[in-house]
């Protein structure tokens, strides 16, 4: 159900790809005349394409000279280093371990006044139980590799960590999918406080939850990863064990747009909490 944890940073160095590939055949280059211009052999020249090799700054600076775009050099260098972060971050996060993942997100989101999260997959996890939570770590935990200790502890801080949505001077805008109230994680005790807690939460001042039904018409926006909007100043996609952090402008511009293009398709109030008193009953 959850995508791998590295696919964002996956994605991100696959744009780069592309770029890189559309700057050459943009040129009317053949792979073989594109290596030969930079003075390396084709295959190099395929795998920066397919994403299998990350170029460097000097690559890229080679790439664009020979496709006469040296003005997009500088750009494509800072994507790539980009994309490369993400790696690294996610790597980090993974050998450090649940536990310290939740604990260590506190001080971003204390110095957030406006959240902004959409989720396709699951409850965010500002929004989850404590047993909802500790289900959805476990999992993450054995397909992972993790130890399974921390998962009591990880659920136990998350939660601890959510209780900021009741703190006054901050504005929660969730959006999720209208599956997320329909697969199962954990015992259906636990499901069913999970789906509890979203009629409470969706009541309090500060938060607005949308659902996007299954049915909308003709949507507007493909399904998310699920991410997280800090302000303007942070995009998190985040994988329940990993956060990949994204602070280019125009890349959180982007994610932006998308988050609200998602809003737009959202129910709200009666709407909303009539989907999920549905998933409710299909519990019994």
């Amino acid at each position: 159900m959850s995508q791998s944890p590295s696919s964002s940073a996956q994605a991100a160095r696959e744009a780069v790809a592309q770029r890189l590939r559309s700057l050459r055949k943009e040129a009317g280059l053949t792979v073989a005349e594109l290596a030969a211009a930079c003075g390396w052999h084709h295959s190099k020249t395929s795998r920066i394409e397919n994403a299998v090799t990350a170029p460097t700054a000097r690559d890229i600076r080679a790439w664009c000279a020979a496709a006469a775009a040296v003005d997009q050099a500088e750009d494509l260098v800072l994507q790539s280093v980009n994309a490369e972060g993400m790696y690294r971050e996610w790597r980090h996060q993974m050998r450090r371990g649940l536990r310290q993942v939740q604990a260590d997100r506190m001080s971003m989101y204390r110095s957030t006044e406006v959240f902004r999260i959409y989720s396709s997959t699951m409850v965010p996890g500002l929004l989850q139980t404590e047993g909802y939570a500790a289900a959805v770590l476990r999992i993450v935990a054995e397909t992972e590799g993790l130890p399974v200790e921390d998962v009591a502890e990880a659920a136990r801080a998350r939660v601890a960590r959510s209780r900021i949505i009741h703190e006054p001077g901050r504005r929660f805008v969730f959006v999720v999918e209208e599956s997320v109230l329909h697969y199962q994680l954990g015992d259906t005790d636990a499901m069913a406080a999970q789906l509890g807690n979203l009629l409470t939460a969706g009541a309090l001042p500060a938060v607005s939850l949308g659902i996007i039904p299954m049915a909308t018409p003709g949507r507007c926006a493909m399904l998310q990863e699920t991410f997280h909007l800090f302000d303007e100043a942070l995009v998190s996609v985040e994988l329940v064990s990993a956060q990949v952090n994204v602070t280019q402008p125009q890349d959180i511009t982007r994610y932006a747009h998308t988050f609200e293009r998602l809003r737009s398709m959202a129910v709200y109030g009666a709407q909303a909490r009539e989907l999920v008193l549905r998933a409710i009953e299909r519990l019994r």
